[in-house]
């Protein structure tokens, strides 16, 4: 237990740069709140003290805001920023320094009584009010977007925004661990955008290839009848 406090207090100073101290990040970070009580919940899930888990794990979402089921299996140096709102599924599995903002959910899409949330992999990212759900998997290094909705897997090092969500960036180069970033929820490309973009350019040349230029085009839409 003493390591995975350890564990949880470096990720905090990993992943947010308010954090000032060791003292404030075990008084005042309800994400590590959530996570070190978590730790005790799963303890007693696997002894199968069922009942007992669960009432701490209760505890744990009127005290932090952050309902993990204690089934989850959650990996090392996990981090939840600000943490208000974020529910983690009871066949949830997640790997080691994955990053989760606040309002997401790893949820279930039926009533089945096997796997039924997701795997995130190592590294992962999952961006403010977005929503995992069914057992789908997201590949290590991948990221998403704030407010997306994933209910396809997700391949390593990608990334994907909007609702449903859309892979709008695949692995091309390896990144290392000195090179990653954490997600910039500002600067996410917008598949919608880009799609009229194409479109725009499409039309554009296709006007080009017929010698049409846009003024007539438009001068001959004025002059229809009735328009």
């Amino acid at each position: 237990m003493v390591r995975e406090i350890r564990d949880s207090i470096e990720a905090t100073f990993k992943n947010d740069p308010a954090a000032r101290s060791t003292l404030e990040v075990l008084l005042c970070y309800p994400g590590v709140h959530a996570v070190v009580l978590h730790r005790v919940a799963h303890r007693l899930y696997g002894w199968r003290l069922f009942l007992f888990a669960r009432l701490v794990s209760q505890f744990s979402r009127w005290w932090t805001g952050v309902e993990i089921h204690p089934g989850a299996q959650i990996g090392r140096r996990f981090f939840i920023d600000h943490g208000m709102g974020v529910v983690i599924g009871e066949t949830t599995i997640i790997g080691d320094d994955v990053l989760l903002y606040q309002g997401v959910t790893l949820g279930g899409t039926g009533h089945d009584r096997g796997k039924r949330h997701p795997t995130l992999g190592n590294h992962v990212v999952v961006g403010s009010g977005a929503k995992v759900l069914g057992a789908i998997t997201l590949g290590d290094w991948s990221k998403v977007g704030a407010g997306s909705v994933v209910v396809k897997d997700l391949p390593d090092h990608s990334t994907i925004v909007g609702v449903p969500g859309r892979i709008v960036a695949v692995k091309g180069v390896t990144v290392s661990d000195e090179e990653w970033e954490m997600l910039e929820h500002g600067h996410l490309p917008d598949p919608v955008e880009q799609a009229m973009t194409r479109m725009s350019k499409r039309i554009s040349d296709l006007e080009e290839q017929h010698g049409i230029r846009r003024d007539q085009t438009s001068q001959s839409i004025r002059t229809i009848p009735g328009g």
